[in-house]
Parts: structure tokens; sequence; C-alpha cells
């Protein structure tokens, strides 16, 4: 595996899965990602956390956690593989988990998760399946 740091946030190639992942955030927000070639190529251990997390974005969500004083801390599971695929993760959990159909239809909603509409609309019809 191939790293990439800089200040909050960490990007890695997997050459076994050739994927590419990234991380950003901590204690309040955490977010981890999958990316491309062309975005993780981006980051550099000299970019700023704030550019480093606008590279990460367009990428596809696969879990998320939020703990600030909005509300009470919740996490959200875009994609339940994200341990398998990220094994090096410091993922960092916070309260509930968002359950799935919640996360569904957030998904179909908001532009910025698009990139997971394919995965949640598979995984769905296998949860439908098995009831």
């Amino acid at each position: 595996m191939q790293f990439i740091k800089g200040s909050g946030w960490r990007a890695c190639y997997d050459e076994e899965q050739d994927r590419y992942f990234g991380e950003y955030g901590g204690g309040q927000n955490y977010h981890l990602y999958e990316l491309t070639k062309e975005q993780f190529e981006k980051l550099d251990g000299k970019i700023s956390e704030g550019d480093a997390s606008c590279i990460m974005y367009e990428g596809r969500h696969l879990y998320m956690s939020v703990n600030d004083r909005c509300g009470p801390p919740y996490t959200v599971v875009f994609d339940d593989d994200y341990q398998k695929l990220c094994p090096w993760a410091d993922v960092v959990g916070s309260g509930e988990v968002v359950p799935d159909a919640l996360t569904d239809a957030v998904v179909e909603i908001f532009a910025s998760e698009k990139n997971n509409r394919e995965q949640r609309r598979r995984k769905r019809e296998e949860r439908e399946k098995k009831q």
C-alpha cells in the first residue's frame, strides 16, 4: 500500500485491489472515500486539509461520522464493505448509525452522494430478496 499524508488527511493506493482511498477529519467530523487515480494524484503532502477534502469530496463516500454541536452524534455507512476496502483507516464512529432506509433516501436525493446510487440500489435489492 502506498500512502500520502497531510495535515488532517491521508490517502492510500492499494496495489492488491488497484483502488484508491482517502480519509480526512477526526473527532468532530470524519470521512472515508474511494477515489479515482486522477483524484489521488492531485494529493501531495503539501496540500491543505481543506483542498484535500475538496478533492476527496468528489470521490465515492464510504463512511461518515459527525459529532458536532449542531445535534446528536451520528454515523452514516454508505458502503457496508468500508472496513474490507480500507483496513488501514483510522475510522472514527459517533453515536447512532443511520438506518439503511434513510441512507438509501439520502443517496437518492442528494447529488453529492450520486456516486453511491448504483452500489446502494444493489445492496437494497439484496436486502429485499432476503425478506
